[in-house]
């Protein structure tokens, strides 16, 4: 388990200029990136040229963006709007609100709906094709963060609460759950195999959980420690902000505050490799649809307050880094 160097990877230019909230790849190329930012912008980078290819605005900082397909691109945030941009018109659509601020998109392609998640305590669905609602459905507290695999969505609350939606029925909740973890949910991804998701927690812990219910199966779940620091004897804890699958391997990378991204074989419950730490906190992670690439937000989220008046505020970059087989392709395979 090495420390990985970082001749492989870049820095984007042109990033965003406050934090950034999410950088989400396309959905079949490895070459352009989508990033959030408080901002207010949402940008469209081309990794491979590092450039800024468009940038449009929302009227407040924007917490999520994702795909629905190679050319359009949606947003919300906390002016709690829900936008659609056509990258090849350079049109944008203003398509619906919350009653407060979005704090999750998602696209799901095998239902082909966009999902909002909000502190208005509702995940909303939208046609991703005709740019309309389709239902909204209240949720115990405020969305903090969803995760879609095949036809379900899971989102998780406030509350450690974690909701199952199937997506073709949304007539009732098909899971009531609450996280496995002590403290607050910050992220929750779901596993390619569509078995089971990855939640982590505010306190530098991650907990790898199934969905089917069979005793047996939930036996199998287990939680784990991460992103601690130990110095002279005192561990210090930071809150674990990201995590991404790898679609080929399962394997998985954690962003923590302390600034390092992990990655993880679930299965076999070991650390891979941890790369070298970054400038600041990691606020989002995103492998590319073939697992080539690993994006990494890199932003100062202001876990301990204001930074001290020496302190100053490291910028917010975005690094791509080009991943090896050595670093995500649990040991069992190779």
């Amino acid at each position: 388990m090495g420390s990985s160097d970082n001749t492989n990877e870049s820095k984007l230019k042109n990033t965003p200029t406050d934090g950034i909230s999410a950088v989400k790849f396309a959905p079949t190329s490895s070459q352009f990136l989508l990033a959030s930012s408080w901002d207010c912008t949402v940008r469209l980078y081309d990794v491979v040229e590092n450039t800024q290819r468009f940038k449009y605005s929302h009227s407040a900082p924007v917490l999520d963006c994702c795909f629905s397909d190679a050319t359009h691109s949606w947003s919300g945030g906390l002016d709690c709007t829900l936008k659609r941009w056509d990258f090849n018109a350079g049109v944008e659509t203003v398509v619906g609100a919350h009653n407060a601020p979005i704090r999750c998109v998602e696209h799901n392609p095998d239902v082909n709906v966009v999902i909002t998640g909000s502190w208005d305590q509702t995940i909303k669905l939208w046609d991703a094709r005709d740019k309309k609602p389709v239902g909204s459905y209240s949720q115990p507290e405020k969305v903090y963060t969803m995760a879609v695999t095949g036809e379900k969505v899971i989102v998780g609350t406030a509350g450690k609460k974690v909701l199952v939606w199937d997506l073709r029925n949304m007539s009732y909740v098909e899971q009531r759950r609450e996280s496995s973890l002590k403290y607050q949910t910050r992220c929750i991804r779901a596993f390619p195999n569509k078995q089971g998701f990855v939640l982590s927690s505010i306190e530098g812990r991650v907990a790898v959980e199934y969905l089917d219910p069979a005793p047996e199966v939930q036996r199998k779940k287990y939680a784990f420690k991460c992103h601690r620091v130990k110095k002279e004897g005192v561990e210090t804890i930071y809150p674990v902000n990201a995590i991404s699958f790898h679609c080929k391997y399962h394997t998985f990378a954690t962003g923590g505050s302390d600034g390092y991204v992990n990655i993880w074989d679930g299965f076999n419950k070991k650390r891979l490799c941890q790369f070298h730490v970054y400038p600041t906190s990691i606020a989002s992670l995103a492998f590319s649809h073939d697992g080539s690439m690993l994006a990494i937000a890199s932003s100062y989220m202001y876990e301990t307050g204001e930074p001290g008046p020496q302190n100053q505020v490291p910028e917010d970059s975005i690094f791509v880094r080009h991943v090896t087989d050595a670093e995500t392709k649990p040991k069992s395979l190779t």
